[in-house]
């Protein structure tokens, strides 16, 4: 996302302003009253354990719904059409739900307070602490995305230097993370989920008018891109053409299995939420609850991509001053009046805080916890990592302001953070994935399958595609068979590395590896948690099923 097109400057008012100024001042109202609650370190970094699944199951999707997800969809649609819903459908449903189901018990139970944690005690040191390493560079990594994506949208749509648009927002998520903790970012994000629904609504409904309805649109992007432009499936065939770049076995493989399954069920940034569930029910269901929003919110993303391709039949090619990046901004352009535009800007603001301040609150757990304390300063008394995972995030803010500009060099930001996932969230998950089912895998075969899926993955990325060794036609069709690759390495070496190494005792192994219990680790259902409407088999199998059922209209 080198620049948003010029031109795009958007007609706002005082009116426009008073809304952002009023939402930035409940933002910063929410972190101070959420300091009342932060006594110890585990109240800082997991609000104590005392969340409710609504909050955190509204915080769950909100955390992923960052404005690079706002922006990158949006472009995704422009540029591939109706395949965007893959990445909804078969790309987050069905892994949220396996997380809920499955691997939430394996967390929760353990009282592990972060994810690389667990593998410390499922493999080894070693394991751990490269799985932290890589975690906290990946979400300083991500947390760049979001303020580079930001400062260059806020440059375009109300004339504020880049510098500033960094500065104003670094200081806001650094206020109320530091102040509140994970409490005043979870909080944060359940405001911000609806207030980016606010924005992305009226961009719905008025683009849909302006090119006279559904039908209308989907006539002239046939005419314009073809059948397969406007079809989930269509052209996926192996050898066959699509806008994608992909045929249904990449998709499924590389995307709804590697790719999702790694990024949903591995990244803390996400899973920290989770963990922060009053108890085990609420933990389970919290990736459940949030499954459901989130296969619809598609909807709010692909349709005004959509329609900028439909309204700038040459977007994001040579031929056009917009990028495939510019739809949402062009279309608040275009047809939101004063007001509604304040809150479309307040929109993707909080979305961009949104993202930032979930991967901010990730790094700070993980660098607190992971490395500090267990390889620097050992054995401190609780309220020294309390302070110090206050500095730390300052350090994780400055920090992302740094990468910020490692971003630049890609021209659509969900492609660049697909990149990341499939370097770092896919070693991860083949790690836990074997680690989880399989008793005899070895302790060193942690570290070393992190290792080889992480160069793998590197590798196919780098040196295959980008060299040319072998023809892919898209970024996305690259990151999918990277995750593929990263994965198949990861689990390879795995398994020859446990063949000639020792496992850990089966007596370590309780509550950690599937089929095993830990004596003392189960807890009573809460009261209500017996409900039929509260049952994580119920709310997860009809997130599957509807989820299904959403491809029928795209699938012909």
């Amino acid at each position: 996302m080198q620049s948003l097109a010029a031109g795009l400057r958007l007609p706002t008012n005082g009116l426009d302003y008073t809304i952002l100024a009023i939402y930035f001042v409940v933002v910063l109202g929410i972190g101070f009253a959420a300091r009342a609650s932060v006594k110890t370190s585990l109240d800082f970094f997991l609000s104590g354990r005392s969340l409710p699944a609504w909050v955190t199951g509204l915080a769950f999707v909100a955390a992923n719904l960052g404005a690079t997800e706002i922006l990158g969809m949006a472009a995704t649609g422009a540029q591939y059409g109706v395949a965007v819903v893959h990445w909804y459908w078969i790309g987050a449903i069905p892994a949220m739900v396996f997380l809920g189901l499955v691997m939430m018990p394996f967390y929760y139970r353990s009282k592990v307070r972060s994810v690389p944690e667990f593998l410390l005690q499922r493999f080894d040191a070693s394991a751990h602490l490269l799985s932290s390493a890589l975690f906290a560079f990946a979400a300083i990594l991500i947390a760049g995305v979001n303020l580079y994506a930001l400062s260059i949208v806020v440059e375009a749509l109300l004339g504020w230097p880049q510098w500033v648009a960094i500065v104003v927002a670094g200081l806001f998520v650094l206020a109320y993370i530091t102040v509140g903790g994970l409490s005043s970012a979870i909080y944060n994000e359940v405001l911000q989920f609806f207030v980016i629904l606010a924005a992305l609504i009226p961009l719905v409904v008025l683009g849909l008018k302006r090119v006279g309805g559904w039908g209308a649109l989907s006539d002239d992007l046939e005419a314009a891109h073809g059948h397969n432009y406007l079809t989930a499936w269509g052209g996926t065939g192996i050898g066959q053409g699509n806008p994608l770049g992909a045929n249904w076995l990449t998709i499924i493989l590389g995307l709804g299995f590697v790719l999702s399954f790694g990024y949903w069920t591995t990244n803390f940034a996400e899973v920290q939420r989770a963990l922060s569930a009053k108890n085990l029910s609420a933990a389970q269901r919290t990736p459940l609850i949030a499954a459901f929003p989130k296969m619809f919110i598609v909807f709010l993303v692909m349709i005004p991509g959509l329609v900028a391709a439909a309204l700038v039949p040459k977007i994001g090619t040579p031929g056009s001053d917009l990028t495939y990046n510019d739809a949402i901004p062009y279309l608040m352009q275009e047809l939101l009046p004063n007001g509604v535009l304040g809150i479309a800007v307040t929109g993707l603001l909080a979305a961009f805080m949104a993202g930032m301040a979930a991967n901010v609150s990730s790094f700070n757990t993980v660098f607190t916890y992971d490395i500090w304390s267990k390889y620097v300063k050992k054995d401190q008394p609780d309220t020294y990592y309390l302070r110090f995972g206050r500095l730390i995030t300052a350090i994780g803010v400055l920090a992302s302001i740094g990468t910020a500009f490692i971003a630049s060099s890609f021209s659509n930001i969900m492609g660049y953070l697909q990149t990341l996932f499939s370097f770092f969230n896919v070693p991860m998950f083949v790690v836990f994935v074997i680690g989880m089912f399989w008793k005899r895998a070895s302790m060193k075969s942690g570290v070393w399958g992190l290792l080889a899926g992480t160069t793998a993955a590197m590798v196919n990325y780098f040196w295959i595609y980008k060299q040319g060794v072998v023809s892919i036609p898209t970024d996305q069709g690259a990151n999918f068979v990277s995750a593929i690759v990263g994965f198949a390495a990861g689990a390879i070496v795995m398994v020859v590395v446990t063949l000639f190494t020792e496992p850990k005792p089966e007596a370590e192994l309780a509550g950690l590896v599937y089929g095993t219990t830990s004596p003392g680790l189960e807890e009573p259902p809460a009261e209500g948690d017996g409900a039929w409407y509260r049952r994580p088999a119920l709310l997860g199998w009809g997130a599957v099923v509807l989820a299904a059922a959403c491809y029928l209209p795209y699938s012909l």
